[in-house]
This record gives C-alpha cells, sequence and structure tokens, in this order.
C-alpha cells in the first residue's frame, strides 16, 4: 500500500488556519453565556440563564408573503433544554455550566460544566455511583412519626452527609403527631441526634389531601387550630436555609413535597396519599429539580427535591469511610484490642461495645454501624 505523505504547509497556510480558528473560537466564546442545571431527564436537561452572551442574535427579517420561522429568543432567568456534550461528566441539578443556545431550533448545548464545591451520589441499583446534585450546602434529612421513622436511614444520610461535604440538618415534620403516646419516642429520637451534635428542626406541614392521620386532622379542626398546626416550624426552617442550596431527603411519605409547597408555594410539587395498606408513603416526585428560592436570583439558594427512596446503599465505600461518618463512634474504635475488629456485639475488647455497656454511645448506633460496614464489606462487583 502506497504511503500517504502528509502535507506540508507553507507559513501563510498555518497562519490562515491559524486565524480561522481563532475567529471560531472568538464567535464560540462570545456566543457562550453561564446557567444553572434546574433538572436532568434523560439525555436532555433544564439549564436557566444566569448570564447573557456576549453576542446575542437577532431574529431574521422575512418577506411579508414567508411565514414567521421559530424563534426563541435569549433571555436571562429563562429555562431551555439542552444537550451536553460528550465529553463531560453526568450533569445534576446544582451544576454550574457554560453553554450555548441556538435560537433557531430552542434547544441548548453545554460546552463545561464549572468544577463542583460538592457532590451527592449514590450507587444506583446496577451498583454504578450516581450523581444526585452538585454544590449542595445541606442535606435536610426528612423523618416523621408516620410512616415512623427509621434510625438506619438517617444514619445512612449522615455517612452520605460527612463524604459528600455537606451539613446535615435533621427535619422532623408532622410534629404534631407526637403528642400522640404511640409516637413519643420518635421524640427521643430527635433529642438522642441532638445531643451527638446535629442540627435539628421540628415542622408540622400538612394539607387536606394528604391524609396522615384522621384522627389528628378531626381533632385539630375541632379546636379550631389546624391552620396553626399546618404551618408549626416553617420560619426556623426557613432561617436555616436561608441561601443555601439543600437537598431534601428521606422515606417517602414524611413530607418531603409538602414542606416544599409550603417553603415555595409556587413549586406546585404533587402530594401523594400515605398507603393505608402498608403505612409506607407513595413515590410522588420522578426526577431531582432545583427549585430556587427567587427565580431571578439563584445565588440566594434553593431547594433540591429529590425522588422518594426507601433505600439508600452506600456499597462504595469501605467499612472505614462508613465510621468515620459515624462521629461519637470513630474516635472509640482506636482503642479496640484488634485493629480489624467488626464491632459485633460478640467481638472480644471491643471499645464500642464497652462504651454501650457503661451508658456512653448508643446501642442502636453501633447496630447500624456494623450493619452497614457489613454492607460495604460484602460487594459482589
Amino acid at each position: 500500500m502506497a504511503l500517504i505523505r502528509k502535507r506540508k504547509l507553507t507559513k501563510q497556510q498555518i497562519r490562515r488556519i491559524e486565524k480561522q480558528q481563532l475567529d471560531q473560537q472568538d464567535s464560540l466564546d462570545d456566543s457562550l453565556m453561564d446557567g444553572v442545571v434546574m433538572a436532568h431527564y434523560g439525555k436532555q436537561l433544564e439549564v436557566q440563564i444566569t448570564s447573557l452572551p456576549n453576542v446575542i442574535p437577532e431574529k431574521p427579517e422575512v418577506a411579508a408573503d414567508d411565514p414567521d420561522p421559530f424563534w426563541q429568543p435569549i433571555e436571562l432567568h429563562d429555562i431551555w433544554r439542552c444537550h451536553a456534550r460528550t465529553n463531560l461528566p453526568m450533569l445534576v441539578a446544582g451544576d454550574h455550566v457554560r453553554w450555548i443556545a441556538d435560537s433557531n431550533t430552542g434547544f441548548g448545548r453545554i460546552e463545561s460544566v464549572a468544577p463542583r464545591t460538592s457532590l451527592v451520589s449514590r450507587p444506583d441499583r446496577y451498583h454504578k455511583l450516581k450523581p444526585v446534585a452538585a454544590n449542595v450546602d445541606i442535606l435536610a434529612i426528612v423523618f416523621a412519626p408516620l410512616p415512623m421513622a427509621a434510625p438506619s436511614l438517617i444514619d445512612r444520610y449522615l455517612v452520605v452527609c460527612h463524604h459528600a461535604g455537606v451539613r446535615p440538618l435533621l427535619v422532623l415534620n408532622k410534629a404534631d403527631l407526637l403528642a400522640q403516646e404511640a409516637y413519643a419516642s420518635v421524640q427521643t429520637l430527635l433529642d438522642d441526634y441532638e445531643a451527638l451534635g446535629y442540627e435539628t428542626v421540628l415542622t408540622s406541614v400538612d394539607c387536606p389531601e394528604n391524609l396522615l392521620s384522621q384522627q389528628s386532622t378531626e381533632t385539630s379542626a375541632s379546636n379550631g387550630k389546624e391552620d396553626v398546626i399546618s404551618q408549626q416550624g416553617l420560619q426556623a426552617l426557613k432561617a436555616k436555609i436561608d441561601h443555601k442550596l439543600v437537598i431534601f431527603a428521606g422515606q417517602s411519605g414524611v413530607g418531603k413535597s409538602t414542606l416544599i409547597n409550603a417553603l415555595l408555594p409556587e413549586s406546585e410539587q404533587s402530594v401523594n396519599v400515605i398507603s393505608e395498606n402498608s403505612k409506607l408513603g407513595q413515590h410522588t416526585t420522578t426526577t431531582s429539580r432545583l427549585l430556587p428560592f427567587v427565580t431571578e436570583d439563584l445565588s440566594q439558594g434553593g431547594i433540591v427535591d429529590t425522588p422518594g427512596i426507601r433505600e439508600y446503599g452506600i456499597w462504595h465505600l469501605t467499612p472505614d469511610d462508613i465510621i468515620s461518618g459515624f462521629i461519637e463512634l470513630a474516635p472509640l474504635s482506636a482503642e479496640c484490642k484488634f485493629r480489624d475488629c467488626k464491632h459485633t456485639q460478640n467481638a472480644k475488647g471491643c471499645a464500642l461495645w464497652e462504651a454501650v455497656e457503661n451508658g456512653e454511645v448508643l446501642q442502636r448506633r453501633v447496630e447500624n454501624l456494623v450493619v452497614l460496614q457489613a454492607e460495604a464489606d460484602t460487594k459482589d462487583y
């Protein structure tokens, strides 16, 4: 086979090609603008414009007899559907991007993503690490008396916060139910986490469509206090998340969407009822979406509403990673008799169980640690 000789370019040709490349780059730079990813739908993303390009395209003029072509103007704060370049990582709500809009089609193309200050991820059912939201400040862990609070899930979220570099905030919703004797233990659960140094807040936000407890609704209505109960703790919650980007996460049915409706009435999040048979929540949110506190100023923060989940796998972490997320147990582990201590109840010389016997740490926290470490130590992929 004959070799194809590389063409030797003259200096003038090289200068012409370099000039064309610079012109193309300048043209691209003039068309680029800043934006924030608001939601991710499969291969498409919703991006809000946060700065306009240097050059804004003008709508072409058409003859009087010709029909107007499709044209979408580029305006600040508008939201566009976009595709991302194939060489970019998976983008999620909260990502800050540089992108270009095509007014002739109404679609945009994301060219680059800014470095993230934080990234909350979780493994999916295929054991692949899936990002949930970027540049998050706070993970609001929402739980409630009904459906019954799951301390093991709360501990999972706390481990996630520790490794994602976000601040946890424990939100006990439906706090009006604590007056019922059957749910008094949930207050103790909240007090336990508060004693560990975690920030907490009590809320009770409900609506007629969310039939959480007919007895509770009838009681509050008969006392004429339903409006007061429905707004309990909202101002305290607002103060804690003001100017922050927040993820609301927790079991389905704990009232995440209802809380968001109360904080941002214009968000119009769908609210579902508690399943009477299972007492578990029904999923209402289908994709992570950023809901800003102020539409015209994303710097004032917002809420990333994530799909309801009952499990949160942390198989991507090591046993050592997991114990570091148990802030009161991690220092004690260094005092165990054996370096490879599994911290099970029958483990010889385990400092954690000695602390349990002395009333220094909670037994359920050690038990949850053992379960999570075992989960991380049995990877099948």
